[in-house]
């Protein structure tokens, strides 16, 4: 099972490819359509995961993996193809959200407990023989004026740990998603102050998968960036952004972790892309760093395709350059002058 679940991780890893994160939920989707003015329908959900799982250009050569909802793991695109061999012919893993979202932590800190643990064994069983590689569970952690508490991250830490013993009992690899999110209110936190508490979280999260026995060969870590504040006056550069991100990696991210998958945390498609990229050309990493983005992979074609099945062509293309930038970022190859010529 070791050997199996390291195998899913690498190939997740493939140097050069990432993960699209195309797991929305109702209400998330919902969100993303009402600001092009799309209904939220079944037909229109399908409709847009199936423009970018037949992106072929992209799938096939920039993305290994494709974390999906449990509506889209058994959806079939228009034609009555299921997805899931949509993505077996471009070898494209697919993968599957399992928490249940974040909810209010009791107490008045503004902190939130990501739920879902109640019946994930029986659910994994059936999302393995579905064909799902890997799962990915969300944990969020605020930072504000009382915030984060050590009682949240802790409890926090200890469902991720739950969950990803669970997935390998399963023979399904788990990202584990700890985010320390920064666009909160006040969001006025500094670079500084985000890299201790990315710190302290990361600390503790590895600590709690250690006492739950989980292979940490056999799983892979989507962390955030070190970030400054939505709000803040302190503006690092990309330079410093990569520098003390890959630091504090550095400190608290053991190495036999086969790989860490960034999420895009609210940046702009370029910020995303420029400081993946930079961390990448820092030297002596004891892993790989690519990108499991969802905006930031998804924004221009999810304006371009605008709910109509005649601008899939269109849309695709937006998709695959982005798709591509990534890809270069990943090898810490990405520049902005081939973004814009591009």
């Amino acid at each position: 099972m070791t050997k199996s679940l390291n195998a899913i991780a690498q190939k997740l890893m493939t140097p050069g490819k990432g993960i699209l994160a195309a797991d929305e939920s109702e209400n998330t989707i919902a969100k993303r359509f009402a600001k092009i003015n799309l209904p939220n329908s079944l037909d229109l959900r399908r409709d847009y995961r199936e423009m970018l799982f037949r992106s072929t250009e992209a799938m096939t050569n920039y993305i290994s993996g494709a974390i999906l909802t449990e509506e889209t793991l058994e959806q079939r695109a228009a034609d009555g193809t299921e997805f899931r061999a949509i993505m077996a012919e471009t070898d494209v893993i697919p993968g599957i959200k399992v928490d249940r979202g974040a909810f209010p932590m009791p107490g008045d800190s503004g902190e939130k407990i990501t739920e879902g643990l109640d019946g994930l064994r029986q659910r994994l069983e059936r999302y393995a023989q579905l064909g799902a590689g890997f799962a990915k569970w969300r944990a969020v952690i605020t930072i504000n004026d009382i915030a984060p508490t050590r009682n949240n991250i802790r409890a926090n830490a200890h469902a991720l740990a739950r969950y990803a013993i669970l997935c390998q009992e399963a023979g399904i690899v788990p990202v584990v998603e700890p985010e320390v999110v920064g666009d909160g209110e006040p969001g006025n936190h500094s670079l500084e102050r985000c890299a201790n508490v990315t710190g302290d979280v990361l600390e503790t999260v590895f600590k709690e998968l250690r006492l739950s026995g989980v292979d940490l060969s056999g799983m892979l870590l989507k962390p955030n960036m070190v970030l400054s504040g939505v709000n803040s006056r302190d503006r690092p550069t990309v330079e410093d952004v990569a520098r003390r991100t890959v630091q504090v990696l550095r400190e608290h991210v053991p190495a036999a972790v086969p790989g860490i998958a960034f999420l895009s945390g609210g940046q702009t498609d370029e910020e995303a892309t420029a400081h993946l990229s930079a961390m990448n050309q820092i030297d002596n990493k004891p892993w790989p760093l690519t990108f499991s983005y969802g905006r930031a992979l998804q924004n221009v074609a999810l304006r371009t395709w605008a709910g109509r099945r005649e601008n899939f062509e269109p849309a695709q293309l937006a998709f695959t350059h982005r798709a591509k930038m990534n890809a270069l970022a990943a090898l810490g190859k990405w520049r902005p002058e081939i973004d814009k010529a591009a």
